[in-house]
């Protein structure tokens, strides 16, 4: 049967897809839409587990705020030429934005939350048939304080969220904050937070190196900790020195502008 452009243009709306694999849709469909969508999403399924084993390893970071809520979301895909097409941004925005909106406990929550009765899984599967390409929510986070900031790096591959002990933190004061957590890669608040497991891993790493230098194995530990407490100088936020003037540290930039990091997360899909 005949289609109708008005039908091709709301199923291209609602899924994303090109205008011929919405025409073709809606013919096998006889012009049911709901009939149409689950044409297209069944395509998806199967190409999704066509390429199971495939790694998509590309894709589009994006962060935002809502409130004292800030996350991030990454969807991921197989190849950069899809990560940057605009249909697939706009996926990922739309996986924010619901992120943004219901503020979920957990990826899985996120999934199954829905737009227009189709659940974000549902979207990204049907995108999925779209592209051919492999596609799934990679990273999910999430940060709630009095204040909270994003930075989204060039290119949509990296992104970082702050928040803050304090309310009505200056927004460039929170972005140069989010910005040292994306280029220096911190990997804790502070010292008192850095996880057992690393700290046991810094310690052997120290004792090793000390023993391949020569030291005597009884001057081991205490060469160890000396390194380890580097470690942190060098790896945890607020002791990093500050990227946009080195004479100070970041809990130092954080103190004069009364903009105090409690916690922060960032995602990127660089090879690093």
């Amino acid at each position: 049967m005949a289609v109708s452009m008005a039908d091709i243009t709301k199923l291209r709306t609602m899924t994303g897809a090109g205008m011929m694999d919405c025409k073709n849709a809606l013919t096998e469909a006889n012009g049911d839409i709901e009939k149409a969508i689950e044409l297209i999403r069944k395509r998806g399924q199967a190409i999704a587990a066509k390429r199971s084993d495939r790694d998509a390893a590309e894709g589009c970071v994006l962060a935002g705020v809502n409130g004292d809520f800030a996350a991030i979301v990454a969807v991921k895909c197989e190849t950069d030429f899809v990560a940057k097409n605009a249909d697939f941004i706009g996926l990922t925005q739309k996986v924010l934005d619901a992120a943004l909106e219901n503020q979920p406990a957990n990826a899985d929550a996120l999934l199954a939350l829905t737009i227009d009765g189709r659940t974000l899984a549902d979207l990204i599967t049907e995108r999925s048939g779209v592209t051919g390409e492999k596609m799934e929510l990679g990273y999910y986070e999430f940060v709630k304080g009095a204040s909270v900031v994003e930075y989204i790096h060039t290119g949509n591959k990296l992104a970082t969220i702050v928040a803050f002990e304090q309310a009505g933190v200056e927004r460039q004061v929170g972005r140069d904050i989010a910005m040292q957590v994306a280029s220096m890669n911190p990997v804790a608040l502070n010292k008192e937070s850095v996880s057992e497991k690393i700290v046991a891993q810094e310690l052997e790493i120290g004792r090793d190196k000390a023993r391949e230098e020569g030291k005597p194995e009884n001057m081991l530990d205490k060469i160890a900790q000396g390194r380890l407490q580097k470690f942190f100088q060098e790896n945890t936020l607020l002791s990093q020195s500050f990227i946009k003037d080195g004479s100070i540290t970041v809990e130092q930039y954080a103190k004069q502008n009364n903009a105090m990091p409690i916690e922060f997360k960032r995602v990127t899909l660089n090879q690093e």
